[in-house]
């Protein structure tokens, strides 16, 4: 199919089209300016001026003080001055506006739009072209050859001039690609002069739309959501076959909330590891010290005297009142929890062991301790008062859910806001580097396992309260992958320097709402461990696949 090219605009014919636009708005910009000189273009100079006087170490503060009279007594009138062509200016913009909606589409966008789709085709046309010229070419050439290796050149060759047509094909897509944005953005930047940058809500958003489209990479925003997308088909998936499969609905308020209720002490470990991933590691010892604080809290907050012991003694707490006990609860998970994860980021950071060396080795220590010491036993419950005190259900609502809205957001501070956080993600990306700028190494090592323990404390405690005690050396096996999981699928990079806190919450919302309708249509615990092992498949290939193309 044959191109019209009477149809692609040259460069003065688009300026021509243009040129009634520019200089209708261009003479409305000229008033609107003159009416701005003595107003607000003499308010903004003259509250640079008061902010420079002030900063200013030369004059003594009388003369300062008289300055600053005699500026602001300036800058009042030229507020006045403001004040009173504020309503002839937005009356021009009015006009201005309204002229490039009547006109600028209609007599010049669409007309640039249209030049630039056939743009595209003759590019297409010519690469199809070329391509077969390139192949007859082609094919003379080698029916002219009988020695290999001139045959083994010629295809090189050949392989490199179809290369270069698809990149001139690429650079003549992308030319009218950028012409067409170009149009679209002259509006903007018209309105831009007219409001001073300061763009109505529907302009902004028609701008944010409009970049998105331009810099919109197919390739890129699967890389990006495809493993997203492939769950929420799954879960929508769910959603149909629960009320076939189980006469049940799945997607309701009950079992969401139920969902986030399970999901908020195990936010507290994910958050935890993510901090260790960041820095290129890893913890496997998440279960294991979940089991541990399960166990010590229960031991705490346990109803009565212990029927356990540990290392032969039976601890008996009850003489302390709730409160107390609770407090001492958390502090001794966090204590515990925190030890064994700043051992472990000791031997990381002095002796540059993989953490999954010196996690793997806390996991063996933790697992053999507490079962050792209390010969494997589960401690019972503890106080049936104290779910009610620390997780009560308002009104239906599991309040667990705000503690993990608590941790997101401290974490989400200390990660974007703080130093130490700024410092994470410069010795993730490159350690060295970040030597060398000054950065502790070894201090933001230890001080992200220090964080990751109080975290593991956190949840440990949670979860002994949410599940009223029981707990027991045994208790937690797993969860160290689901959490190490949640974190790889909400985009924190194995290759370290690379996360956001919102992709670790919707990484454990995830995997706890997998969990959850898995179990629901009554699938075997066994098959949730393929499923979950595919995703996570999935999502270190794509992150790797990210990483490649980077490089």
């Amino acid at each position: 199919m044959a191109t019209d090219n009477r149809n692609i605009l040259t460069t003065e014919q688009e300026l021509q089209l243009r040129q009634p636009i520019d200089e209708y708005v261009g003479e409305i910009q000229q008033r609107i300016n003159a009416l701005r000189a003595d107003g607000t273009d003499r308010v903004i100079a003259l509250q640079s001026s008061i902010d420079a006087l002030k900063r200013d170490r030369v004059y003594n503060q009388k003369e300062k003080a008289a300055k600053l009279s005699q500026l602001r007594a300036e800058l009042t009138q030229a507020r006045t001055v403001e004040e009173r062509n504020k309503g002839e200016i937005a009356k021009l913009i009015a006009d201005a506006e309204g002229y490039l909606k009547a006109h600028f589409r209609d007599d010049y966008y669409q007309a640039v739009k249209e030049s630039c789709k056939a743009e595209k085709l003759a590019a297409r046309q010519r690469y199809r072209q070329s391509v077969e010229q390139l192949k007859q070419d082609h094919r003379q050439t080698l029916a002219q050859m009988s020695n290999h290796s001139e045959i083994k050149d010629e295809k090189y060759v050949q392989k490199n001039r179809l290369f270069d047509a698809k990149l001139q094909l690429s650079q003549g897509l992308q030319q009218a690609k950028d012409r067409r944005h170009d149009a679209y953005d002259h509006q903007y930047h018209l309105i831009d002069l007219l409001r001073m940058s300061k763009f109505t809500a529907g302009q902004s958003l028609a701008q944010r739309w409009e970049n998105y489209k331009y810099t919109f990479n197919r390739r890129d925003f699967l890389l990006r959501n495809g493993l997203y997308l492939a769950i929420i088909v799954i879960f929508v998936a769910l959603c149909a076959l629960a009320p076939v499969l189980r006469g049940v609905p799945l997607l309701t308020l009950s079992n969401v909330l139920n969902i986030l209720q399970q999901a908020s002490p195990r936010m507290f470990l994910a958050l935890g590891v993510a901090g260790l991933i960041l820095l290129a590691g890893t913890d496997l010892s998440i279960g294991r010290m979940m089991g541990m604080g399960m166990t010590a809290a229960t031991i705490v907050m346990h109803r009565g005297i212990n029927t356990g012991s540990v290392f032969g003694h039976v601890f008996d707490f009850t003489g302390i009142p709730v409160v107390g006990r609770i407090i001492l609860a958390l502090v001794v998970c966090i204590v515990l929890c925190t030890v064994f994860t700043t051992i472990a980021g000791f031997f990381t950071a002095k002796f540059k062991m993989h953490p999954f060396i010196s996690t793997m080795a806390n996991t063996l220590v933790i697992f053999g301790l507490i079962t050792y010491s209390t010969r494997g036993v589960s401690f019972g419950a503890i106080e049936t008062s104290i779910p009610s005190m620390i997780i009560p259900r308002v009104n239906g609502f599991p309040t667990i859910i705000l503690w993990a809205v608590a941790a997101v957001v401290i974490v989400w501070f200390i990660w974007n806001k703080t130093t130490f956080g700024k410092n994470l993600f410069a010795v993730g990306g490159n350690s060295e580097a970040a030597a060398v700028s000054g950065i502790s190494v070894f201090r933001v090592t230890v001080g992200a396992f220090v964080l990751a323990g109080i975290l593991y404390g956190f949840g440990s405690w949670l979860e002994c309260i949410r599940m009223v005690g029981s707990g027991s050396a045994a208790y937690g096996q797993g969860w160290e992958m689901d959490a190490i999981a949640a974190c790889v699928v909400g985009g924190v990079s194995f290759t370290g320097g690379i996360g956001k806190i919102s992709g670790v919450v919707v990484g454990v919302f995830i995997f706890t709402a997998l969990t959850y309708s898995l179990t629901t249509l009554g699938i075997d615990t066994n098959l949730q461990f393929v499923f979950s092992g595919i995703i996570i498949l999935v999502a270190v290939m794509l992150d790797c696949l990210k990483y490649v193309q980077k490089k």
